[in-house]
């Protein structure tokens, strides 16, 4: 009887849980994407204060550029791409090294 009630246990807890793995496989997130998605929420929401940040690390990037940018991460990569004549996995590199600095305070 116990090991019924154990079974029971197992089968309720896997058909909560496989619905929800299932969903985050389709979804294609990781939780480095989740992390990126927040701190680029963060950007976003402080792009004054971020602006700074971006144009102290690539000053190449034209007050327009910012503007245009708007705290999208992939705009940021593209601007980088243009003005730096780099390619799209060397920009994207530089954006993920720079969104791992301690700029997530703000």
């Amino acid at each position: 009887m116990r090991s019924l009630a154990i079974l029971a246990v197992c089968a309720v807890t896997a058909a909560a849980v496989l619905p929800m793995t299932a969903h985050a496989q389709t979804n294609g997130q990781t939780t480095a994407q989740t992390d990126a998605r927040t701190i680029w929420g963060k950007f976003k929401g402080s792009w004054t204060t971020t602006k700074g940040a971006v144009k102290e690390q690539w000053g190449k990037l034209t007050d327009d550029d910012l503007l245009a940018i708007e705290g999208r991460r992939d705009q940021l990569i593209g601007k980088i791409q243009t003005r730096y004549g780099i390619s799209e996995s060397e920009a994207e590199a530089q954006v993920s090294t720079w969104e791992q600095r301690p700029y997530r305070d703000m």
